[in-house]
């Protein structure tokens, strides 16, 4: 079963913008912020010999890998959902129309 562009409904549509705009942000949005802001890269503070934190990253590492992850979460909830509404019953007899046209 294949899901077509015009077979999505609502709850797809939504979800699909949800789920890949939380990913980009985290990725691309905030990895243009930590780059414009100049170092440091990393994702870890940067110390002095003696210890010191001299530099932490402008966004902390775990807001950004938090909104990929919820982004990856709401599409395979998606993804379950639509295992669960998918039913045999509903395929067979989208098969028997295709075969009968």
């Amino acid at each position: 079963m294949t899901l077509d562009i015009n077979d999505m409904d609502l709850l797809d549509r939504a979800a699909m913008l949800v789920g890949t705009g939380l990913m980009a942000v985290g990725v691309v949005v905030l990895g243009l912020v930590e780059t414009l802001a100049g170092e440091p890269y990393g994702a870890a503070p940067l110390t002095n010999e003696a210890g010191e934190v001299v530099a932490t990253p402008m966004i902390d590492p775990n807001i950004r890998v938090g909104l990929v992850v919820l982004g990856l979460v709401v599409l395979a909830a998606d993804g379950l959902y639509k295992l669960v509404r998918a039913t045999p019953e509903t395929d067979e007899a989208e098969n028997a129309t295709a075969v009968t046209q």
